[in-house]
């Protein structure tokens, strides 16, 4: 099952139709919510976040991250997509670079950080995308 969360109630009902037709086999659940606070979600496999962080403050993004990584079950990946710049303007007010990502990610508590694509863009210069992991839960030690 897919959890699409968003503002616009509009945008996921959209969203819905079009999934329907193209993937009729895929549940997707529908969330009007906005990540910048608490949701909420079931225990996720995964999470993508696509050109969205960079509409939070700088300041805020790391806690804002925090918050969606404790919705990932242990071992669950974190997909972070954002334009390559550490400077902003009005249509994307905070982006940030992969070096920036990797220090956010570790603070947020995840792991294992790695850069696994980027596309040039006409703004900003290119997309990149990451992807990291919440660590797995330690296995217990046997008697």
């Amino acid at each position: 099952m897919i959890v699409s969360v968003d503002r616009d109630a509009r945008a996921l009902r959209e969203q819905e139709q079009v999934m329907a037709e193209r993937f009729p086999g895929v549940r997707l659940a529908r969330a009007v919510a906005d990540f910048r606070y608490a949701m909420p979600l079931p225990a996720l496999d995964g999470i993508v976040m696509a050109n969205a962080l960079h509409f939070i403050p700088r300041t805020e993004q790391v806690e804002a991250v925090r918050r969606l990584v404790s919705h990932l079950r242990p071992g669950g990946r974190f997909l972070v997509v954002e334009y390559d710049a550490e400077r902003g303007n009005p249509w994307v007010p905070h982006p940030f670079r992969p070096a920036t990502w990797q220090r956010m990610a570790a603070e947020a508590g995840l792991a294992d950080t790695r850069e696994i694509g980027r596309v040039p863009s006409r703004w900003m210069g290119a997309i990149w995308s990451a992807v990291s992991q919440r660590p797995p839960e330690p296995v217990a030690a046997q008697a």
